[in-house]
């Protein structure tokens, strides 16, 4: 009998160390200031600042997640990356800077009904520079749209350092980033 509860206790030992952190998200810190050209933007693009209605949370499916990536490699093949004379979001059309290019996938995904709820425009520092990537809330965890690569990766396994996105259900407010919430897979070996 002490073999078998041993062997079980091994057992479930083993299932404890396949379980795979699956993503994590985003922990917010409280209220943020929005980045200064954000307001003006969201004067002339209403919608595309909204982050109201639908499912704060999209769940991943094969489907939806080849959405993703095919957006990004689209957008990021299609505008040219260029800097811009002082600070103004828009929408691109042939170039852009990091903003831009996280304008036109957040626009792309509306298009093809995801909801504003779940797409953050977000903004952090990479080697010493502002930059604005969007957020996608899924159930796998927070992901990165970006204009510096074409893979979509959960937002810790970035080299950025986050520090604001857009709140959840009042696109036109900020919240601080906080830490990174493990999500953690019920499955066995991952």
């Amino acid at each position: 009998m002490k073999r078998f509860v041993a062997l079980i206790a091994l057992s479930a030992s083993f299932a404890c160390t396949f379980a795979a952190q699956a993503g994590t998200l985003m922990t917010t810190a409280g209220p943020a200031f929005a980045p200064p050209a954000f307001s003006p933007f969201c004067a002339r693009e209403p919608r595309l600042c909204s982050t109201s209605g639908g499912k704060k949370v999209v769940t991943l499916q094969p489907e939806l997640s080849a959405e993703l990536k095919q957006v990004n490699r689209a957008v990021n093949s299609r505008i040219k990356e260029r800097n811009d004379t002082g600070d103004d979001w828009r929408v691109p059309v042939t170039s852009g800077d990091c903003e831009d290019f996280a304008i036109l996938k957040k626009r792309e995904l509306l298009k093809r009904g995801w909801p504003a709820s779940a797409l953050l425009l977000t903004v952090a520092r990479y080697r010493g520079q502002g930059h604005t990537v969007l957020t996608v809330r899924t159930n796998e965890g927070d992901l990165i749209l970006d204009n510096l690569t074409s893979s979509v990766r959960d937002w810790s396994s970035t080299p950025y350092n986050y520090f604001a996105r857009q709140a959840q259900g009042n696109g036109r407010s900020w919240e601080r980033i906080g830490g990174a919430k493990p999500i953690l897979s019920t499955a066995v070996g991952g």
